[in-house]
């Protein structure tokens, strides 16, 4: 569900398609702000009341990669990208810098506001399949309430995405869960044999969970099935 105050920032130096997209995700009930370089959308985001981005690539100055990567240093609202050149290699840069989701230019304007009810309804619905409002594993600590996670007592931040997904790897500890099963939980939509967005948020997972001291070798990759946490 669309709220009056559901607020999108769009960083994109093509005043054209901003407008477009304002008229159009205005008709959904969005508000939509534009910034046309990296820097105004750094100094944007920072001002708070941001529930999702959408970046594009390539952005005078600063590219929407290296700006992402700044991002997330302290920002987990989910993040769109968009390109015109929807080269596998510039996608897995964008989800290994922290994007949630990935968008080739020109797109059409239903896969676009789809994308982005997808990516809002992962911050406002939990995904566990018990009852749990938190998990624990060993030092690992999963708020379902607070969608935070905590290792050793210290915040580790994840992505709406990341969060999720662990939480899902969590809450079936010891079991192996499908990349089509995941794909449906997560995307809502079916697995394709090319499609590593997956893989690229359990690395950047993994890469989180040793840097906060927990040992990220128990978040492992059957091959041919999919993941479990042990």
């Amino acid at each position: 569900m669309t709220t009056p105050s559901t607020h999108l920032l769009l960083i994109d130096d093509d005043p054209v398609l901003g407008e477009q997209l304002r008229s159009l995700l205005s008709q959904r009930g969005y508000r939509v702000t534009q910034c046309l370089n990296a820097e105004e959308g750094l100094m944007r985001v920072q001002v708070g009341d941001i529930h999702l981005l959408l970046l594009d690539v390539r952005l005078p100055g600063m590219s929407g990669h290296e700006l992402l990567a700044e991002l997330r240093q302290h920002a987990s609202m989910p993040v769109l990208m968009l390109s015109a050149c929807g080269a596998e290699e510039e996608r897995i840069q964008g989800l290994q810098n922290g994007a949630d989701d990935y968008l080739a230019k020109p797109f059409h304007p239903l896969e676009l506001t789809l994308r982005i009810e997808a990516l809002l309804r992962r911050i406002t619905h939990m995904p566990p399949a018990s009852n749990a409002r938190h998990l624990a594993i060993d030092s690992l600590w999963l708020d379902g309430n607070a969608a935070s996670l905590h290792v050793a007592g210290h915040s580790v931040e994840l992505t709406p995405l990341q969060f999720r997904l662990l939480w899902l790897l969590a809450d079936h500890k010891g079991q192996t869960l499908s990349k089509s099963y995941l794909y449906q939980r997560l995307f809502q939509r079916e697995h394709s044999p090319y499609d590593r967005s997956l893989d690229m948020h359990i690395s950047r997972i993994r890469r989180k969970l040793n840097s906060a001291g927990f040992d990220a070798r128990r978040l492992q990759t059957q091959h041919g099935k999919g993941y479990c946490l042990q």
